[in-house]
């Protein structure tokens, strides 16, 4: 065997790898989250009882992995006000909604990042510790739009 094939071998051997890895990191272990799923369901976390409870929510659109408990990302409307909602519901400190795979195009991290530090829209904590050191954030939007993501919490960083 000669150096050209060894080489075209070697090429090929990366091409392949490097698209398998995209493809894992990018669509195979994601699964769409019905509206009716158990889970599926928007919960704010109420400032009177430290409990979270149920919103009503339109359009949900929804993914996660069992890979991950980062993977989760959800977008929605809801009739709740973000007035009403500051008044009932606990206020997210430091949320850090975190990019997900560009073929779920209604989850848009950096323009809902861009938002909540611009003030036009505010982070509420749904679930705390959802998954170990993971909460849950919904980030909602005068207009009705909202939208949902996992990310680690202070306990994580310990």
């Amino acid at each position: 065997m000669n150096g050209k094939t060894v080489g075209i071998i070697l090429v090929v051997s990366a091409l392949l790898t490097g698209a398998a890895v995209y493809y894992f990191q990018v669509y195979a272990y994601y699964d769409t989250v019905p509206a009716a799923a158990p889970g599926a369901e928007i919960r704010l976390t109420a400032l009177a009882t430290g409990q979270p409870e149920q919103i009503m929510t339109a359009g949900f659109q929804g993914i996660d992995a069992t890979s991950s408990p980062l993977r989760y990302r959800a977008c929605f409307t809801t009739p709740v006000g973000i007035a009403m909602a500051t008044e009932s519901f606990e206020i997210y400190e430091q949320p850090t909604p975190l990019i997900g795979p560009s073929w779920f195009d209604c989850f848009d991290a950096g323009q809902i990042s861009r938002d909540l530090e611009a003030g036009r829209a505010v982070a509420f904590l749904s679930v705390s510790n959802i998954s170990p050191d993971v909460d849950r954030v919904v980030a909602l939007y005068p207009d009705g739009r909202a939208y949902a993501w996992h990310q680690l919490n202070a306990n994580a960083e310990k």
